[in-house]
């Protein structure tokens, strides 16, 4: 088992909705020790925004109910990498994704479900607290309303896609009302994130203060706004989907962004906040932590951890666990791509320059390189597992170039825009022009996207998970969504259903 660390099991989020919300990392209690105190706080800015910032910490978390780091998670979902770790018992849950095996009792369902509905109770929290206050700035309320509600929309996007049908809940509920939340259907639920956006893009600042990178911007919730379209499918939400894309993309933008011109730049931490970047979750080991208990009371990114070579020995890189070694498929559509070095780990290479590592369940001898363990940034301070300070880019200016190129095709509009999109990413690296057709679009997304996250979700909305996913167990009607957590339908007494074929 890996490293035979232990995380507390997962807890119902119906339970979890009383809990107190704290800017602290302590465990969350069901009773609540700090419910007075709750009552008497957010009185004023500066512990309203620590209400805020409580909100954005949850998007850090990956370990409530289990390891569920996004990144490599849904990488281990899609053909681009496969679980691995010691073997098929380390981390069942990953090993259940990877071969669309899950049931309503495993599977990494439990703790993205958690997750996402504590931070959903935190934005409802604070989104009260301001709406009562009578001591904030107008400036100040209309900021602090617009990033909670920019992260309640962040969560439900995530929830949408990983389960469907789930409860809409946009208010602190009563203990009464916990268990008797019923699923809204994907539509509803879209429609309320499209609002959330709205309103954050209204109330948001075009760009962020160096000493406050990490907060979201105007140009973060237009990219994020037309992402939520792009994805639904829907041809009649294209043409805005295109004008928000092209604010975000256009030249000498609002919002200062622009591509990267070294591809490898991208993802070195020394460059964490570049102008690439959109959307990005902050870790560091400011704040070191060494409780295995409760690892999202730290600020590390543990993902990195996962990734790398088991007690590698040699240059560049720190011993990570072994999980999600690269597929021999990735490999070969990436192995004459000008990315390839920035993206995969040639183990096989430094094995023959002297290197050592031990090689794990599903070894190919290929690893992922964008977030990959480096000597250089091992903590110190704490437990250095834990504390990798390695953000997470979880939108980044090439994927939303290819987004407004595949949405330009799809409308039938403006195909030199389209294709001089398309262009831009694969100039960049060096590439020559090819036809923006959708196929095109879909290759460019699968080789500059590889491994952080993409990849499922891109096969899912775009018809093609069956064709690739199939041969490793992907069934349609079923496995596009994880099964809901046992635990939700048990503690509600069934008022919360399963998804069809658990």
């Amino acid at each position: 088992m890996m490293k035979n660390k232990y995380i507390k099991s997962t807890i119902a989020i119906v339970a979890m909705m009383q809990i107190f919300v704290s800017c602290k990392k302590d465990f969350l209690e069901l009773t609540p020790k700090g419910t007075t105190l709750e009552d008497n706080f957010y009185k004023n800015e500066k512990e309203v925004m620590q209400g805020v910032i409580a909100v954005y910490d949850v998007m850090q978390w990956g370990t409530t109910g289990g390891y569920t780091m996004k990144m490599p998670l849904l990488s281990a979902a899609s053909d681009d990498c496969w679980a691995g770790g010691s073997n098929a018992a380390d981390q069942p849950a990953w090993v259940a994704y990877d071969n669309f095996n899950m049931s309503s009792f495993v599977g990494p369902q439990g703790g993205l479900w958690n997750k996402n509905y504590s931070g959903i109770n935190r934005a409802n929290l604070i989104l009260s607290k301001i709406d009562k206050s009578t001591t904030l700035s107008a400036s100040f309320k209309t900021r602090a309303t617009a990033e909670a509600k920019f992260l309640r929309a962040y969560f439900y996007f995530d929830l949408v896609r990983w389960f469907g049908n789930v409860p809409l809940i946009v208010t602190t509920l009563p203990t009464a009302e916990l268990y008797t939340q019923k699923q809204s259907a994907p539509a509803q639920i879209y429609a309320q994130i499209e609002k959330d956006l709205r309103d954050a893009i209204a109330g948001l600042p075009p760009l962020v203060a160096a000493a406050e990178k990490g907060r979201t911007s105007q140009g973060a919730a237009k990219a994020q706004l037309a992402k939520v379209l792009l994805y639904q499918n829907d041809n009649t939400k294209l043409a805005e989907a295109i004008t928000l894309f092209e604010d975000v993309n256009k030249t000498g933008n609002a919002y200062g962004y622009k591509l990267m011109t070294n591809y490898a730049d991208i993802f070195d931490p020394a460059n964490k906040f570049n102008s690439e970047s959109i959307l990005e979750i902050p870790h560091s080991n400011n704040a070191a932590w060494g409780d295995w208990g409760w690892i999202n009371g730290g600020e590390g990114n543990v993902a990195t951890q996962f990734i790398g070579m088991d007690t590698y020995n040699g240059d560049t890189y720190s011993s990570g666990w072994g999980f999600c070694p690269v597929t021999l498929d990735l490999v070969n559509v990436l192995k004459t791509d000008p990315r390839f070095a920035a993206t995969i780990i040639d183990g096989a290479a430094l094995k023959a320059a002297g290197a050592t590592y031990n090689a794990r369940y599903q070894n190919t001898d290929y690893f992922i390189r964008k977030y990959a363990p480096l000597k250089v940034y091992r903590s110190t301070l704490g437990v250095a597992e834990q504390n990798w300070p390695i953000n997470e880019i979880e939108i980044r200016l090439a994927d939303t170039y290819l987004m407004q190129a595949e949405a330009l095709v799809k409308n039938g509009s403006n195909p030199t825009r389209a294709k001089e999109l398309l262009d831009a990413v694969r100039g960049r690296v060096g590439l020559g022009s090819v036809p923006a057709t959708l196929d095109n679009i879909y290759n460019e997304r699968r080789l500059e996207l590889a491994t952080e996250g993409h990849r499922f979700f891109d096969l899912v909305r775009t018809g093609r998970a069956v064709t690739v996913l199939g041969p490793l167990g992907y069934k349609a009607n079923k496995s596009e969504y994880l099964p809901i957590p046992q635990s939700e339908i048990d503690v509600t007494k069934g008022v919360i259903k399963q998804n069809p074929g658990y």
